[in-house]
């Protein structure tokens, strides 16, 4: 009879164990910086992998067999979009994956260089939050069960970004409006430029791949000089020793790294969205402001 009983109880465990215990939503983000936001929205019922990770450039990233399965076991694949994952449509299609593709750029008007669209709209605040509502309303769609808590979750969110907005802005406000001009590799800050009323000049373009030729980077030597522009700023994603040589020859002090595509490690300056935005900020005024 003691048999019985233990046996009895061991069955109720066992088909009660699910209740309660739901398996995550699984979802993939192209790179770490959206990675981090889907985490921020998805809380503990997302389970988020990122295939650019930390201090790497998803401009030139080659993917991996491994990628192949994690587009392959995902429900959500969330691409920033406006050009910037290139080399996403090809391991999409050999992934053979039927995840739902979600564009978290989708509603924002790109600012264009030259034909192509920047990618770079997480760079402003307010495109951050438009980043945060798709991807609260693709996680909302994807699983209704935690509709609430995505979207409680969100709105938390939300609100850390409007604070983040209004730090930007009084740091940015501290800087002298002639002192506004800075030089870093890429374009990778022209909304955070459009957004904030600052001037970012690159001698590289778009994407980490271009290479500037002998004629741009004395332009901007040239300009430098001209315009008195007072710092210049490596970035984490790319080759450093060009912004070097621009220092070395203008006299423009290095104010130290931003980071402008990809996030850092946890034990980095930058391993969160609103930490790397921080940090920039910090930078820019540390070397503008004096």
């Amino acid at each position: 009879m003691r048999r019985w009983f233990g046996f009895i109880c061991l069955v109720l465990i066992a088909t009660a164990a699910p209740v309660g215990a739901q398996e995550r939503l699984k979802a993939v983000a192209s790179f770490s910086i959206l990675g981090d936001f889907v985490r921020n929205v998805g809380g503990t019922s997302v389970s988020v992998t990122t295939l650019v990770g930390p201090d790497s450039d998803a401009h030139v990233y080659s993917p991996t067999p491994s990628d192949a399965k994690k587009l392959a076991d995902a429900r959500l694949i969330f691409i920033n979009g406006l050009g910037f994952e290139g080399w996403l449509p090809r391991l999409v299609k050999s992934a053979n994956s039927k995840a739902a593709i979600v564009t978290a750029t989708s509603g924002i008007a790109p600012l264009k260089l030259g034909s192509a669209a920047d990618p770079h709209a997480w760079q402003s605040l307010a495109n951050a939050k438009v980043y945060v509502g798709n991807i609260r309303d693709a996680l909302v769609t994807a699983d209704p069960a935690s509709a609430q808590a995505f979207r409680g979750n969100a709105e938390a969110y939300l609100v850390k970004l409007d604070a983040l907005d209004r730090e930007v802005r009084e740091a940015i406000a501290g800087i002298p409006e002639g002192r506004r001009k800075l030089i870093t590799n890429h374009d990778a800050f022209g909304y955070f430029a459009t957004a904030y009323g600052l001037e970012f000049i690159a001698p590289v373009g778009v994407s980490t791949e271009a290479e500037p030729s002998a004629r741009d980077i004395a332009a901007i030597i040239t300009q430098i000089k001209r315009a008195k522009i007072p710092a210049v700023f490596l970035e984490n994603v790319s080759d450093p020793r060009l912004i070097r040589r621009i220092s070395a020859e203008t006299g423009a002090k290095v104010g130290g790294t931003l980071y402008s595509d990809s996030l850092t490690g946890e034990k980095g300056d930058a391993p969160t969205y609103i930490d790397m935005v921080r940090h920039n900020i910090k930078a820019l005024t540390s070397a503008l402001a004096n």
